[in-house]
């Protein structure tokens, strides 16, 4: 029975306009997080440069975590030390970068 309404052109024309509408409507609800990394380059295509100094901070933070305590990254807490570190980093670099602001 709805074979025969596939054909009409009212059905077609909604389904030419409202289904990319719609598909967009779910994914933006779907997708939470629209201030990953991931949704800003899939949506633009460029990779922040904040974002990827990020990555290259952190990589070396495991580099040198890695070297100065051989297996750390085996154990469970590593990934939280990880973390930390790169809290502390951020933080001291906001702690700078508003006592510039004061002078």
């Amino acid at each position: 029975m709805f074979n025969r309404f596939k054909n009409l052109k009212i059905v077609q024309k909604l389904k030419n306009e409202v289904s990319p509408k719609l598909r967009w409507l779910m994914f933006a609800n779907n997708n939470a997080d629209k201030t990953s990394t991931d949704y800003i380059q899939m949506v633009s295509g460029v990779e922040l440069q904040s974002m990827s100094d990020e990555r290259k901070l952190e990589a070396m933070v495991r580099e040198q975590l890695k070297a100065e305590f051989p297996n750390i990254e085996e154990m469970k807490s590593y990934e939280l030390l990880v973390d930390a570190v790169m809290h502390n980093i951020k933080k001291k670099q906001l702690q700078a970068e508003d006592n510039l602001d004061k002078e």
